[in-house]
């Protein structure tokens, strides 16, 4: 078993307070495309939340927009995944789809092309758990894993986790774990916000914006991140973190990790005033 991200250590600003996103929303999820360094970051449109509309937007490292798509249908953006082709070194980029009630009920895989528009009819959905629903995934390059969060016929939530390269060849019958969402936050009222799998952990991000009476400002908000092991299904760590506390707003959205031989686990928080919005991630780096 690998050694587990510290998500105690301190939180440093990397992108802050951007309004380089296409839509004026919030960000929903990220991930990062070493190879080219790209950064993906995937919002609802404006007025796509109940039919699951999504803009996929294509950053340089320093927050710089060069390019985005729209995703009719796809889902809500809880999480992303970036695959890279073995074969052809190109980027497939893994998100939810088949929208019902504005959340993906299965996952696909596509490439970047700046400008499209693509539908359900454009890609292939598959829907590997059954009588699952909100299918959200997430993909470890380090390890070459996928992992699925979905909810049960109890529609309680849960990961799933595979091989990439069975589950890219449409083999789900011998997944690597099955666990329980647990630990998200100290509060389970409070909404989860995100997550990403890296090696044998699972890391999660949840938290509302600040609310005068529910999350004031002055108590610095009520963001924590935590981990959970693939391999026990145990919670490994669960930590308040008040990274961006002095944002407007300040909403926790998406969690990525970057790296393979020293791997750090980022965090996205919303900012600003509605329908301007920007966002700001952080890095939880010890050095």
């Amino acid at each position: 078993m690998t050694t587990p991200i510290d998500l105690a250590v301190p939180s440093d600003r990397w992108l802050w307070q951007k309004a380089t996103l296409k839509e004026s929303t919030v960000l929903q999820s990220f991930a990062f495309d070493e190879a080219n360094k790209h950064l993906y970051v995937l919002q609802v449109t404006a007025t796509g939340h109940a039919a699951g509309d999504l803009c996929l937007n294509q950053l340089d490292y320093n927050g710089n927009r060069l390019g985005h798509m729209y995703l009719k249908g796809f889902g809500h953006g809880v999480s992303m995944g970036i695959q890279r082709d073995a074969k052809d070194g190109s980027t497939w980029i893994w998100t939810e789809a088949d929208a019902v009630n504005g959340f993906g009920q299965g996952v696909t895989r596509f490439h970047f092309a700046n400008g499209a528009t693509r539908t359900a009819a454009d890609v292939k959905i598959r829907k590997p758990i059954a009588d699952s629903t909100n299918n959200q995934p997430s993909v470890c390059m380090a390890s070459r894993r996928i992992a699925v969060r979905y909810r049960d016929k109890a529609n309680k939530p849960r990961y799933r986790i595979w091989d990439l390269d069975a589950f890219t060849a449409r083999d789900y019958d011998n997944p690597i774990a099955d666990i329980a969402q647990v630990g998200a936050h100290p509060d389970p009222k409070i909404p989860f916000q995100g997550y990403a799998l890296h090696r044998d952990t699972v890391y999660q991000l949840a938290g509302t914006a600040y609310n005068t009476t529910t999350n004031p400002f002055a108590k610095k908000g009520n963001a924590y991140a935590s981990s959970l092991s693939i391999t026990t299904g145990k919670l490994l760590q669960q930590q308040r973190t008040e990274a961006g506390y002095t944002l407007a707003y300040r909403e926790p959205e998406g969690v990525a990790v970057r790296g393979t031989a020293d791997p750090k686990v980022y965090l996205g928080f919303a900012s600003g005033e509605h329908a301007a919005r920007r966002f700001s991630i952080f890095v939880k780096d010890g050095e």
